[in-house]
């Protein structure tokens, strides 16, 4: 848990403390001066009668003052009345009843003088009254007849009291009244109702007045209430209603303001105490509370909504908070708003409050008295408790409004100057004496003092002098240096130096000096800094259950110079370690916890310095025990009444009460829930169903966990209906593809209503509109056979028991079975570039169900090599696809099915077309840029010269050389592969003729000659590599048969052409 913050009171002492700081030098009481006032009872004063009266008046002075006592203006004898008597060495007043008497007869107002030869001090004017609690007069009240809906506003008229009493609404039986946006109390204690509704009769409703000095509280006689309505049932289903009020008949209304009436109001406040605005209408339904100012925003700062919405508060109202507020009712009707003006007077405060005036004998000084208010105060000046123009004339004083000047003042100077500021909402009275005195400076306390301070902390070094004149004090620091004013010190008016964070470098002696024009005086101190004292690992906030073991770590750093002390609390208290806590130094160990551990832990670690601490709650769990003592009463037809005695929420409240029912008939020994109630009642009226045998139990819930049930009630049967309701989650679906099972969701107990509850089932054919079948079942479900495929039924369910049928039944759709879906139609296959191939396809003519998608698969192959099949999903939506293609000379086989839930249907399969021939070339154009390639070629051509120049000689000669004798067809696209896994790619249907060939361009040209080049070839025929390029040469081929001798073997080389043209 966080570390935790320090209470408010160390914040309020530490701004008294800077208050203190800057208060006018005080005169050693060993020196002659006048009166002081330093304690008097508060302005209005307020008593008990059964206790004595004490009218409080401290003062002091040199020598000590005498006191009395005006009353009414009067002066008040105290030796003739034997009851009053006044404390030693005081004025306070104590008037004494024990031996009789009224305390109402010494009502009035008092003021205290205190007096000595130096002057008269006033107190403030006392007026004291008696506190009042009269009886509430006894009246009978007739029933408030009311219409439901309408508003009613319960006036609660108390007794003036004195104080105000304190008013709250109960009934007779001390029963709080549940309040809320509907129901609530007004700032003034009336009781409003916005809309009544029918419930709010089963209570009465008594005004209640707590006195606060008696400590007693008078109740007025109940109000009880009829309601009037149009629906006489308290249903308390229609309570969760979605429209409660028309549910019941209530019509709806516009708000309308019940306090403050009509559209504008105003209202005065005086400065510095709360804004209290306040809004209650009426409507149906309950309006909502809205609150805005004219011209700006709220201020956020001090402004909180209170009594749902329906009042604002300003706290601490200044001038600046006046203006137009409005607040603004509203429901689904409509909205009205009320504009409420306020105004901010002020009563008399401080500007430049008059403080004693020290001076030397010729000295110059004023007294100033500087008040504000609205309206604006006025000021009268006194001296020595008389008006200041009754005073004897003084040269050396003149009044200038709210200052008084004095110039070379005498002792004869010495007196009380009183300053009365006042205006018609009240008064400031200050007393500020003069003091002429003739005294060197002197320190006022102890010498080479040693403080020792906490680092980073604001610190205070003391110096209280004195001296008149007044001294000039001086700080320093280790004897030497500059004087100590600004930065992070500061010094005040009574000598004292503020340090404003203390740091390391800080420590050492510091130095007051204190100067007039009759001497020196001065003191020191000694600064000691130490490290602050801090819980680095605190306690956190834990929930355990009983018997378990609990750890509160508390570990501490602090300055090793100063005695740490940690010790442990208990819900603020001192904890007693017994045996089973274990106290260490950095942490509280628990042992086996109990109920009684549970609680906040604060861990303190102080050392004479300073302290830190740390709090963390201990949370012991523990389930509730079971309710007892079950009791069934208000036996009705559909309703009954349940009372439990709650048992031990074990440290943890009852949030929740579960009640549950068990019926013998359907379900016998099993509990079913039938409603939750809060934890706060012990009581319910549970609504029942027909035909039903219940008993009950009830078990408590809390945070931890849920009770053992109850034992069960006694049990109660209800009469039998037909049913109300028809089951639920009716479906036709097919399970095979020539049937239809229908299926429901059976009822229960407590919808049966009756006894033999079983189901009409009918169906027919949606497009045929037949008539229906029917057919009665005691199951929850039944199968229609010899169905067509998928087709849809229109499906009636009806409950039906021994008292009659349920209402007509929704009709539902259903299908029979499904099938296989037939082949998609129109498959195409698309190839707009090398690099991709689009598939389109349109639904199956016969889907036989609902298509839940499609299966594509495909697999590329070239000649005899096939790659791996891919298969691919569609979603049912989905007619097209891409293929991204793996290589611009493969081909593709493509299968696709549509799919039922029965599974895939007929498949249709399609081939991507063959690569255009342009492929060829230019891959043939990519090789013949190629150098090497130039440089082959180059030589090919000159081989194929000479044997070209070899042949025409061997011709003119006579000569033979060998001819292949097979002739070149192209091969079909069925042709198997070549060697080396190559395809021809003209298709069927552009097939040259025999004898011609394809030219690059893809025309057909006429062959000029049965001998192919490539029959010269060495190696085989040519060569194409996988991308279709040309890797063969131009070389002379050797016949098979050649080494058969059938043939000569002349030039069949190009080097034996060259030999026999030698």
């Amino acid at each position: 848990m966080a570390r935790q913050q320090l209470p408010p009171w160390v914040h309020a002492a530490f701004l008294l403390w800077l208050l203190s700081l800057g208060g006018a030098i005080e005169i050693p009481m060993d020196l002659s001066q006048p009166p002081t006032i330093t304690k008097q009872s508060v302005k209005d004063h307020i008593v008990d009668p059964r206790d004595n009266i004490l009218i409080e008046c401290e003062a002091k002075g040199n020598p000590a003052p005498s006191f009395h006592w005006t009353r009414n203006s009067r002066f008040f004898n105290i030796a003739k009345d034997p009851r009053v008597s006044m404390r030693r060495r005081s004025g306070t007043l104590v008037i004494d009843f024990r031996s009789g008497g009224r305390p109402e007869e010494y009502e009035g107002e008092y003021q205290c003088f205190a007096r000595n030869k130096f002057g008269t001090a006033l107190s403030n004017r006392i007026r004291l009254q008696v506190s009042k609690s009269p009886l509430w007069p006894k009246e009978n009240l007739d029933p408030v007849v009311v219409q439901e809906g309408a508003p009613l506003t319960l006036q609660c008229n108390p007794p003036p009291g004195l104080p105000s009493p304190v008013i709250f609404w109960m009934s007779s039986s001390m029963e709080p009244i549940a309040q809320d946006k509907r129901v609530s109390q007004g700032h003034h204690g009336d009781l409003y109702f916005s809309n009544v509704v029918l419930q709010d009769m089963q209570t009465d409703y008594s005004c209640n007045a707590r006195f606060h000095f008696t400590h007693t509280i008078q109740q007025k006689n109940p109000f009880t209430l009829k309601v009037l309505t149009n629906h006489p049932y308290n249903d308390s289903s229609l309570r969760n209603h979605p429209d409660m009020y028309s549910a019941r008949g209530v019509a709806e209304r516009t708000p309308s303001f019940m306090y403050p009436q009509g559209t504008a109001s105003s209202q005065m406040v005086l400065r510095g105490m709360d804004l209290l605005l306040e809004c209650i209408a009426s409507g149906v339904p309950t309006p909502d509370i809205a609150w805005y100012k004219k011209g700006g925003d709220l201020p956020s700062h001090k402004a909180k909504f209170e009594n749902f919405n329906k009042a604002l508060r300003i706290t601490n109202v200044s001038e600046e908070d006046s203006g137009e507020y409005f607040c603004l009712a509203s429901n689904k009707m409509g909205s009205i708003r009320h504009t409420i003006s306020v105004r901010v007077k002020a009563a008399p405060y401080w500007l430049d409050e008059p403080k004693n005036l020290i001076l030397a004998p010729g000295e110059d000084g004023r007294l100033v008295c500087r008040a504000n208010g609205n309206p604006k105060p006025t000021v009268e000046w006194m001296v020595n408790g008389e008006p200041l123009q009754s005073a004897p004339p003084n040269p050396n004083r003149e009044v200038a409004g709210d200052t008084i000047i004095f110039r070379d003042t005498q002792i004869s100077s010495r007196a009380v100057y009183q300053c009365n500021t006042s205006n018609e909402h009240g008064y400031l009275l200050a007393n500020a004496f003069v003091s002429v005195l003739d005294v060197p400076p002197r320190m006022l306390s102890p010498r080479n003092q040693l403080i020792r301070v906490i680092l980073y902390n604001r610190t205070r070094l003391d110096c209280p002098f004195f001296g008149s004149p007044i001294p000039t004090l001086r700080w320093f620091k280790n004897g030497q240096g500059s004087n100590l004013d600004g930065g992070n010190y500061h010094v005040y008016e009574n000598g004292s130096l503020e340090i404003k964070m203390i740091r390391k470098e800080d420590q050492g002696i510091y130095t007051c000096v204190a100067t007039n024009i009759l001497g020196k005086a001065e003191n020191q101190v000694r600064l000691e800094v130490k490290d602050p004292t801090r819980i680095y690992q605190m306690p956190e906030d834990q929930v355990a259950k009983k018997g378990t073991t609990v750890q509160l770590p508390c570990r501490v750093k602090h300055d090793p110079s100063l005695k740490l002390t940690v010790h442990w609390l208990k819900d603020d208290e001192p904890l007693y370690v017994g045996n089973r806590m274990k106290k260490e130094d950095d942490s509280l160990t628990i042992f086996g916890v109990a109920e009684r551990d549970q609680g906040s832990y604060t861990c303190i670690a102080s050392t004479e310095l300073d302290k830190d601490l740390a709090k963390a709650y201990l949370t012991v769990l523990g389930r509730p025990d079971r309710p007892r003592d079950l009791e069934l009463t208000d036996l009705a037809e559909r309703s009954v009444r349940l009372t439990w005695t709650p048992g031990d929420d074990n440290n943890s409240p009852i949030t929740d009460y579960v009640v549950q029912f068990e019926e013998d008939q359907f379900q016998p020994g099993v509990w079913h829930d039938h409603s939750k109630f809060p934890g706060s009642v012990n009581s319910a009226v549970l609504q029942l169903s027909p035909y039903v045998n219940y008993q009950f139990r009830v078990i408590a819930v809390n945070e931890v966990g849920s009770s053992h049930p109850s034992l069960p009630s006694e049990r109660y049967r209800t009469s039998g209906a037909p049913p109300e309701s028809n089951p639920t989650d009716v479906k036709g679906e097919g399970t095979r593809k020539n049937n239809m099972e229908i299926t429901w969701t059976p009822m229960n107990a407590t919808s049966a209503f009756g006894p033999n509850l079983r189901y009409i089932v009918k169906w027919r054919r949606r497009e045929t509109r037949d008539t229906w079948n029917n057919v009665t079942v005691w199951g929850s479900r039944y199968v229609v056979g010899q169905t067509p495929v998928y087709v849809p039924y229109e499906i009636r369910v009806q409950a039906e028991n021994d008292f009659g049928k349920g209402p007509e039944p929704e009709t539902i759709i259903g299908y029979s079975g499904e099938d296989l879906p037939s082949a998609p139609r129109r498959f195409r296959v698309r190839q707009p570039n090398l690099e991709t191939i689009n598939l389109e396809w349109d639904h199956p003519e016969h889907p036989n169900g609902i298509l839940i998608g499609y299966t594509l698969k495909y697999v590329a192959f070239n000649g005899t090599k096939v790659g791996k099949q891919i298969a691919e999903n569609f979603s049912p939506n989905q007619t097209k696809f891409t293929v991204q293609r793996a290589d611009p000379v493969s081909r593709y086989r493509f299968t696709l099915s549509a799919r039922t839930q029965v599974g895939n249907g007929e498949a249709v399969t399609e081939e991507s077309p063959a690569p255009p021939n342009e492929a060829y070339t230019n891959n043939q154009a990519d090789i013949a840029t190629q150098g090497w390639f130039i440089g082959l070629m180059c030589a090919i051509a000159l081989l194929v010269l000479i044997l070209l120049i070899v042949c025409f000689i061997k011709r003119s000669r006579g000569g033979k050389y060998p001819v292949r004798e097979k002739k070149d067809v192209p091969l079909g696209p069925e042709d198997p592969k070549e060697d080396d896994g190559s395809f021809d790619y003209s298709d069927e249907d552009n097939k040259p003729l025999q004898g011609s060939q394809t030219s690059l361009d893809g025309t057909i040209k006429q062959q000029e000659s049965d001998d192919s080049l490539v029959d010269y070839g060495e190696g085989g025929e040519g060569q194409f590599n996988e991308d279709g390029s040309f890797i063969g040469q131009y070389t002379v081929k050797k016949d098979k048969e050649e080494t058969e001798g059938n043939e000569s073997s002349e030039a069949t080389s190009p080097v034996n052409a060259i030999y026999s043209l030698a």
